[in-house]
């Protein structure tokens, strides 16, 4: 049995190793176990990045309308010293008659500059720049303070950067002043920046809110106008309800005094904007056509994004970016104004 055993042993072949055959047949497994792997892991990446950029998106869209809404909702304030009272000799605070005497005021596809006082913004935007078809806002208001002597505000209230004002309103027509534009921030990245000026000291300052908004919209809510208006309206038109929106320029006229007349009607105010990610963050890279102010079909054609987007008179109310692997984020609100917009007699 034996002898039987190890002749069989001797008659079995030797293993030498694997054949080229089975040695190309491992590697292109293993290879194909590692592509799969590595595209999965590429793909949630991606996921992550985008899921991430979106989040980031939605934050920044939140906290942009939250400072806006507060904004809106101190435009038009007067400290209550300087409200209960009728207009006296006292002219300290008097603006130079340039400066329209409104709460709310507006540039439609206007850039700013450094040296534009509030009520000046007169840079057109050419097309193809960045921020093409975005507006200025500006609103403005007195800081609160808690009795007539006071010569610092309460703290109640902030300006577009998110601080409260200092000084109090020592003259009935201080006011603080802030303005939102789309202008291009210290990182390259266009950013909607805030402009604030100190009704104290006349310092202005200009600093991003939030990075990434590429489009900022703006119409106004009237009461009693039509767009160009330019006979001065009479009390008996309005019913304190907006009942149209209007663009800046359309508000804005050559008689100076109708023109601030018009601005105080402006009941509301509805923002649109646009914001991107970094690069390299969407995992759609197709074309994309986006309607800050909204999608509703106009009236009279039906067509969805033509009630409030007219790309001839309102650029950047039809938006169309590269595909430049940036995810995108549309946000629409209307902040209604709680302030009445007339000035006391």
């Amino acid at each position: 049995m034996k002898r039987a055993a190890f002749r069989a042993a001797r008659r079995r072949p030797a293993q030498h190793g694997l054949t080229l055959v089975e040695l190309m047949v491992s590697v292109a497994v293993s290879l194909l176990v590692v592509l799969a792997a590595s595209a999965a892991l590429i793909v949630a990446r991606q996921g992550f990045a985008n899921v991430d950029a979106a989040s980031q998106l939605r934050d920044n869209a939140r906290f942009v309308e939250d400072i806006v809404q507060r904004l809106g909702v101190q435009t038009g304030y007067r400290d209550l010293f300087h409200a209960a009272y009728g207009r006296t000799a006292k002219v300290s605070g008097l603006e130079p008659d340039a400066a329209p005497n409104t709460f709310v005021y507006g540039f439609n596809n206007k850039a700013r500059s450094s040296s534009d006082k509030w009520y000046e913004a007169g840079t057109s935007r050419t097309a193809g720049s960045l921020g093409y078809g975005s507006d200025v806002l500006v609103l403005r208001f007195q800081p609160a303070t808690s009795n007539t002597d006071a010569t610092q505000a309460d703290g109640a209230m902030i300006d577009c950067s998110g601080n409260a004002p200092g000084p109090s309103a020592r003259d009935r027509y201080d006011r603080v002043a802030s303005a939102l534009h789309v202008d291009v921030s210290n990182d390259g990245e266009p950013a909607l920046m805030c402009t604030r000026w100190n009704p104290a000291t006349g310092a202005v300052d200009t600093g991003p809110l939030i990075s990434g908004v590429e489009d900022f919209q703006v119409l106004y809510g009237v009461d009693g106008i039509a767009a160009g208006n330019s006979t001065m309206p009479s009390d008996a038109t309005g019913d304190g309800v907006q009942n149209r929106f209007l663009r800046a320029d359309q508000i804005t006229v050559a008689d100076p005094l109708v023109s601030a007349a018009n601005w105080r009607r402006v009941r509301s105010i509805r923002i649109g904007m646009v914001l991107r990610s970094a690069p390299n963050s969407a995992v759609d890279r197709t074309v994309q056509t986006f309607y800050p102010l909204g999608s509703t079909q106009g009236s009279s054609g039906g067509a969805a994004g033509s009630m409030f987007a007219d790309a001839a008179n309102d650029p950047g109310t039809v938006f169309t970016p590269p595909a430049d692997g940036r995810l995108r984020h549309v946000i629409t609100f209307t902040v209604h104004l709680r302030n009445s917009q007339q000035e006391p007699g």
